[in-house]
């Protein structure tokens, strides 16, 4: 597994150029905080004005079209978002597969148009509150990362990353056991070498999502097989997003 932690903000539908100083605040404290690796996910209208202002933190972008260009009004593609200076794109969320009815084989395709793009890509998987009540919440969210995972990509340390984000936790202040999402990160983690082989699927870094907290990111984080966080609503100021980020790198101090 990577040895940075990678705790990942992101804004959703939330910020205008007023939010700037945030991010402006939170890439001056990665400067000081090297054993994190930090990004942000801004929305795409200040995707470019976020990067322009980073000099440590990763930009990326929250979503993008599967095509290169095209008569499709009010989207926006993966080369765009990568030519306003995105690294990398997360896709797959919940919000995006329950509000616009994404499937796992539109999100392979948005995958492969990110990578095509020179983008990584971090690859949302998490199940309903119903399937894990009904104990089928590891094979659920299995097949959904090996439908989701886009066919063309066979460098998967340099360009996946997969959250795992059980919907039921998402905004809503609940969160699994740590026991819990240790099982969930240790099938994920099964599933990666599975497909790429025990080299290539053990350095893809696993992050947990689900209302987490500076005042919850130290245990989560310390769960078995969670290679970092993606952080929502706690992303929105730099105060409350440097809690987690701090927490990630004090438990880099501790011995193994």
């Amino acid at each position: 597994m990577a040895e940075r932690p990678y705790i990942v903000g992101n804004w959703k539908m939330n910020g205008t150029r007023a939010m700037l100083s945030q991010a402006r605040a939170i890439d001056r404290a990665a400067q000081n905080l090297m054993k994190v690796e930090v990004a942000l996910a801004p929305p795409y209208t200040l995707i470019h004005p976020v990067h322009r202002e980073a000099e440590q933190i990763g930009v990326g972008a929250q979503d993008c079209h599967a095509g290169n260009e095209g008569a499709h009004t009010g989207d926006i593609s993966a080369g765009m978002v990568a030519d306003a200076g995105a690294k990398f794109v997360i896709l797959g969320h919940s919000e995006r597969r329950q509000d616009h009815g994404e499937s796992n084989a539109l999100v392979s395709v948005k995958g492969a148009a990110a990578l095509e793009a020179g983008m990584r890509v971090i690859l949302c998987v998490g199940e309903s509150e119903e399937t894990r009540d009904a104990g089928k919440a590891e094979n659920f969210v299995t097949r959904q990362l090996k439908a989701s995972i886009p066919e063309s990509l066979d460098n998967p340390e340099e360009s996946l990353t997969v959250a795992y984000e059980p919907i039921w936790a998402i905004g809503t202040g609940r969160t699994p056991t740590v026991d819990d999402i240790g099982a969930m990160h240790r099938a994920i983690r099964a599933t990666l070498v599975e497909r790429f082989g025990e080299e290539g699927g053990a350095q893809v870094r696993i992050l947990y999502g689900g209302s987490v907290n500076p005042d919850n990111a130290r245990e989560l984080l310390a769960a078995d097989e969670v290679g970092g966080a993606l952080v929502g609503g706690a992303s929105l100021t730099a105060e409350s997003f440097l809690g987690i980020v701090i927490a990630a790198a004090e438990l880099q101090d501790q011995p193994a």
